[in-house]
């Protein structure tokens, strides 16, 4: 709050933009449904926004924030987002700032595929997609009402937003989100009438991309962009936001602060395959559930732990608090398990960045195997074992796994996983270092979020 504040004054005008997933990812919004962090939005002075975790609160609930708490104050773009009868919009699909004279279009794009990522049956009655013809024609629409600058705000994903930019004219810069890609100086991508500029500012607040654009004769003649790394403990706090926070906080604190046990390794989550937070939530599905696999979703949300420090009620739904925390234990067979496997590995690297998904490889637990990126779809998986011996297709394995979107799982009686979690960590008080279950690469020079792809293995 401190640092927006500081460059708005240096910026009279200027546009806080947010790209979405502000409304979800800890205790507090999940129990206040987003109201929480609705507020602070309003408080931190938040221009425009769009969405994607916002909708697993329900259309209802997201219609009924935009037309009460927002109206007024935030803008909620979305070109992207329909009705499933007659394909009307829900959302304005831009607004129109004047900025120092300028008029200044922010053009919205929800994440794509929603209903597909998450349970369909919070949005039924909505269609999303990618919708590069519409938005072409909004992109038009705004230049013909007098946009000199078109800002595409996005939830796409930086590839997606990439190819994007090679294919639709008239955005001068893409402000993306959902990949959590902290990117320090933007792409510039060619187009058939000029370039766009598409850059990605990482997540939770680390950073705040910073664009400033130099427009002379109705268009833009130059820009400067900054990635400015959020260093927290070093600004002041701002005493507006710190007294909110801490009244929003007061009734649950009790509950939050909850010390559940000590870890003595390093808690992550972000990884390309695994994170050590992961791999603790799997070893408490194994043995809560008495399983000999487990799943967990490659979700890019967290906080980080130190050796040494405790693990609290708060730290544990910081990394499961969603709106569909059911845990699930099925009979599976292996090649329903490769199938599973497949399916998410082509989300993340089909090389049509329009099949993407983003998000990371979901998270697996006791079963070890391999995984070729580059290969095609259905063949990037091998060498799938469990104890040290191969898979068998037709055999059925006890697995456990947690987030199901299918509409059923809210009905069959599964525990939410903080509670499998919070009980598995009770009763081992210390948590040793957690030694990361992850595939063996081939086709690529080592972890695809490390090094550059490339022949070898």
């Amino acid at each position: 709050a401190t640092l927006i504040k500081r460059l708005k004054a240096s910026r009279p005008g200027a546009l806080l933009l947010d790209g979405g997933d502000s409304w979800q990812g800890s205790a507090t919004a999940l129990w206040t449904k987003g109201q929480d962090m609705i507020d602070a939005c309003k408080l931190l002075g938040v221009d425009v926004m769009t969405g994607h975790w916002e909708f697993t609160h329900g259309a209802q609930r997201v219609k009924e924030v935009v037309e009460r708490d927002l109206a007024g104050k935030i803008d909620f773009v979305a070109q992207n987002v329909k009705t499933t009868d007659f394909g009307d919009a829900v959302f304005k699909p831009y607004v129109i700032r004047t900025v120092n004279g300028v008029a200044v279009a922010v053009v919205g794009q929800a994440f794509p595929y929603t209903p597909i990522a998450n349970p369909r049956y919070f949005v039924p009655e909505w269609t999303f997609g990618i919708q590069e013809e519409e938005m072409q024609k909004v992109v038009d629409d705004a230049r013909a009402k007098g946009a000199q600058v078109v800002v595409l705000l996005s939830h796409n994903g930086m590839d997606v937003d990439l190819k994007m930019a090679s294919r639709v004219t008239g955005i001068d810069a893409i402000m993306g989100g959902h990949t959590h890609d902290g990117v320090p100086q933007p792409t510039l991508v060619a187009n058939r009438s000029g370039q766009t500029l598409v850059s990605n500012a990482g997540s939770n607040g680390k950073f705040l991309g910073v664009l400033d654009l130099d427009v002379k004769n109705g268009k833009v003649a130059d820009f400067r962009y900054r990635l400015v790394p959020v260093f927290s403990a070093l600004l002041p706090r701002d005493a507006e936001m710190e007294a909110y926070i801490r009244n929003v906080r007061a009734p649950y604190a009790a509950k939050l602060d909850e010390r559940l046990a000590t870890t003595e390794g390093l808690l992550y989550r972000r990884g390309n395959f695994n994170g050590t937070s992961d791999q603790l939530i799997l070893e408490a599905l194994m043995a809560e559930k008495d399983a000999e696999i487990a799943f967990s979703p490659g979700f890019r949300w967290g906080t980080t732990l130190l050796p040494g420090q405790a693990i609290r009620m708060e730290h544990l739904m910081d990394q499961t608090a969603i709106t569909y925390p059911y845990v699930t234990v099925n009979e599976l067979t292996g090649d329903t398990i490769k199938t599973i496997l497949e399916d998410v590995a082509d989300n993340l690297f089909n090389p049509d960045p329009y099949y993407q998904q983003g998000g990371d490889m979901v998270r697996v637990g006791g079963l070890r195997y391999a995984i070729e990126p580059k290969a095609a779809a259905g063949q990037r998986i091998t060498r799938m074992e469990l104890k040290g011996k191969a898979i068998d297709a037709t055999k059925k394995y006890k697995v456990a796994g947690w987030a199901p979107v299918a509409e059923e799982a809210r009905s069959a009686g599964g525990e939410p996983i903080w509670d499998v979690v919070a009980r598995y960590l009770r009763a081992q008080k210390t948590i040793k270092p957690r030694i990361l279950n992850v595939p063996a690469l081939h086709g690529v020079k080592g972890n695809p979020g490390i090094a550059l792809l490339g022949p070898g293995s």
